[in-house]
């Protein structure tokens, strides 16, 4: 990304282009909630650009903003102020059956392989579920797709019968990719999709997702607070700090050469295996921290 939107970034090319993002959160009060007392300002003019075919890795501690910011991408959260353009089409004022047919070019991977999937529903009927509520094939149609979708995310097709409960995490992740991808979307939202996963198995989700985009032409917001993961997958790299942007670049020159204190704050917390950069890190982080008590 040449330029990034709000600090002049180029909308060339651009799938999703996010302006002044905010979504604010009601803090209520009394006997019935009746009373609004307060906000609490989850997303706070949030602006950025993702280039067709690309990945924006977004991150930051928990609770600064980063998945609020995802599902408001995809509406599942209305964002209070700001707009989402997704390939020139305004999504804040879509409703109904617009927005609807809208969400088939926009699907979500969720953290959690296990809550994030029926448990009363087999494999098979999971993954055909986008399918059936878009109307989209016939019975037999989507029983093929449904296999074609699990052979593509490395699933054995053979075990559409079978439920949740009986599978691993990294297995479940990968029906849950499946299930992303069987509307053929052009973004998929990323929330943190292999933080619950074995070391082992994160890299193998991780290889999968590069595939698939490198196959599929995907486009990704990879949310996440592995900064290792996420230098691995984006191309991008946004920086959150209590719902703002602080800093936005590609993801080389971010990791190396951090501008924002906050951004060398959280790249200095990334556990290193040199005991003499340990060291080295340790004074940083030390004089991070009395930068922000003084105001220096």
């Amino acid at each position: 990304m040449s330029e990034t939107a709000g600090n002049g970034a180029s909308r060339d090319g651009a799938l999703l282009t996010v302006t002044d993002l905010t979504k604010y959160f009601p803090v209520r009060k009394g006997l019935l909630w009746e009373k609004t007392v307060g906000y609490v300002k989850a997303v706070d003019g949030v602006s950025f650009v993702i280039q067709e075919g690309k990945t924006l890795g977004l991150v930051g501690e928990s609770g600064s903003g980063k998945s609020t910011t995802g599902y408001c991408v995809l509406q599942l959260l209305r964002p209070t102020g700001g707009s989402i353009r997704f390939n020139d089409t305004e999504m804040t004022g879509l409703k109904g059956e617009a927005l609807r047919k809208m969400r088939q070019n926009m699907q979500i991977v969720f953290q959690d392989p296990y809550s994030s999937l029926d448990p009363r529903m087999t494999v098979g009927g999971i993954v055909a579920e986008p399918l059936e509520v878009h109307g989209i094939g016939t019975r037999k149609g989507r029983k093929e797709t449904v296999r074609r979708l699990l052979e593509v995310v490395g699933f054995n097709p053979n075990f559409t019968n079978r439920y949740p409960h009986e599978f691993s995490g990294g297995q479940r992740q990968r029906i849950g990719i499946a299930r992303a991808l069987a509307l053929n979307p052009k973004l998929i939202v990323c929330d943190e999709p292999v933080s619950a996963l074995d070391v082992s198995i994160q890299a193998q989700i991780l290889n999968l997702l590069k595939d698939l985009q490198r196959d599929f032409g995907l486009t990704y917001l990879f949310i996440s607070h592995d900064l290792a993961v996420v230098r691995t997958m984006a191309d991008d790299i946004a920086v959150m700090n209590q719902g703002k942007l602080v800093e936005v670049g590609p993801a080389e020159q971010v990791y190396l050469n951090p501008k924002d204190e906050y951004t060398k704050a959280l790249f200095t917390a990334v556990p290193v295996p040199d005991p003499r950069r340990q060291r080295e890190r340790k004074a940083e982080r030390a004089r991070l921290r009395l930068d922000r008590i003084t105001g220096i």
